[in-house]
């Protein structure tokens, strides 16, 4: 099976959640991400477009940095992963849960391609495009059902797609279709502008439920100066291993999810209106659950959605980008960690919810920064919700609903400024054990755990 690239989460016993030095939160079990690509075209970066995500002293200790050649700003911090899952107990409160100072190449980062022996291709009506070798593949002109199809023998082929002025229109299957490669890097050319729909029922592959526009079966990154519209029956844009975003402007209306990668999403720029039956954002891995984080440092989202937001298995951590959700629930996973960004919210269940959906991370909410603006529909709704802890150490957090903070096991409000219905609250509101309706509006310090 082919290796793991980033976001492999080695996951140990989680342990129970302790508590830190005065003021300090604990946090339980790590996750490690490697990034073990390697080749002259597409090295690693640990500058532009990383972050280690951490917190210090239960705060997020970050300085700000402008990804080159992406959109958006990310949040660079020093730091690595061990590798350790252990739970992190100490008196300085440091965790990382994903290690991304390798996490984007400078392939992926690169916006645009080198063209110099680049193949050019123009679509046309009822004829597919197959590349069965390694290097970059220039497509333009309009054309309907018509499929690119990347199916490269060797394994450690890398295709990049160059998308300058194309429109294709498909009935039944996806416009841009990898069966085998290494990696693939689909690009919108300067200036260009491109669209890729399917209009009918999409149509299995043998074993292959193919589900969406753009479907990858190797890891995908997306990237680019250009626009690129997707209309879809199904998911818009799917890889069946790691979805990595960096650059470009995406317009997506999807009758299932927006972006979907089956092992890890990662963004580090770009623009994006999503319009999604389900997910905005999604990123699961049935066959292991210690699977499906989503990173984001840095990108501009507006994001409508009939389900989640952003919902990842394991860590959802965001290190920063401009970020307008409305949803049933705005992000959901299993720890979600907050360092960075400019973050409005409008739910009608909850606006953060932490669920048990892996079983390699404790349930945890962990707001160190950014800017935080939460309104909730009437009812029986949550602002912040997990069914575990809740840590609030930085930031500045605006909720308007009737429960503001719901949590089973731990909550804490060590740093930042939390507005409740207007008026500024010092206390983590009270709860009882798993939850219910009386926490938004009373005081009262948290329960221990």
């Amino acid at each position: 099976m082919k290796k793991r690239m980033a976001f492999l989460l080695s996951i140990a016993t989680v342990l129970s959640l302790g508590m830190f030095t005065t003021g300090c939160a604990a946090v339980p079990a790590s996750v490690s991400a490697q990034n073990t690509e390697s080749s002259s075209s597409d090295t690693s970066s640990a500058s532009a477009g990383s972050s280690v995500s951490s917190s210090s002293a239960g705060t997020a200790s970050s300085s700000a940095g402008t990804s080159s050649g992406t959109s958006g700003t990310s949040s660079n911090t020093t730091g690595s992963a061990s590798g350790s899952s252990s739970a992190a107990s100490s008196s300085s409160g440091s965790v990382t849960l994903i290690d991304t100072s390798s996490l984007f190449t400078d392939r992926d980062l690169a916006q645009t391609a080198d063209t110099s022996d680049a193949v050019s291709y123009t679509v046309e009506n009822g004829k597919d495009i197959t590349i069965t070798e390694a290097g970059v593949y220039i497509i333009s002109g309009t054309a309907s059902d018509c499929t690119i199809t990347v199916n490269c023998t060797d394994q450690d082929a890398k295709v990049q797609i160059v998308l300058d002025g194309v429109s294709i229109t498909n009935t039944d299957a996806p416009a841009i279709y990898v069966i085998s490669a290494d990696k693939c890097f689909v690009t919108t050319a300067e200036g260009s502008t491109n669209s890729l729909s399917v209009t009918g029922t999409f149509q299995a592959d043998g074993t292959t439920n193919l589900d969406a526009v753009i479907f990858s079966k190797a890891d995908l990154t997306m990237n680019g100066t250009g626009t690129l519209t997707i209309n879809s029956t199904g998911n818009g844009i799917t890889s069946k291993d790691d979805l990595k975003v960096t650059g470009g402007a995406y317009d997506i209306t999807a009758v299932k999810n927006g972006l979907e990668g089956k092992d890890s999403i990662s963004v580090s720029g770009g623009t994006f209106t999503i319009n999604a039956t389900a997910d905005g954002l999604h990123s699961e891995n049935s066959d292991d659950n210690t699977l499906g984080a989503i990173y984001i440092s840095g990108g501009t989202f507006n994001i409508n959605s009939g389900d989640d937001g952003i919902h990842g298995t394991t860590a959802v951590v965001i290190d920063g980008g401009e970020f307008t959700i409305n949803a049933v629930e705005g992000i959901e996973g299993t720890y979600i960690q907050i360092n960075d960004g400019t973050i409005s919210i409008t739910a009608s269940d909850d606006g953060i919810n932490a669920a048990a959906k892996s079983t390699s991370l404790d349930v945890v909410i962990e707001l160190n920064g950014g800017t935080i603006t939460i309104v909730m529909g009437s009812g029986d709704t949550d602002a912040v919700d997990a069914n575990g802890s809740i840590y609030v150490n930085g930031g500045n957090i605006n909720i308007t609903g009737n429960s503001s903070f719901d949590y089973d096991t731990t909550g804490e409000l060590n740093g930042g400024t939390v507005i409740v219905n207007g008026s500024q609250i010092t206390e983590m509101p009270a709860q009882m054990q798993g939850g219910g309706m009386q926490g938004g509006m009373q005081g009262g310090k948290g329960m221990r755990g």
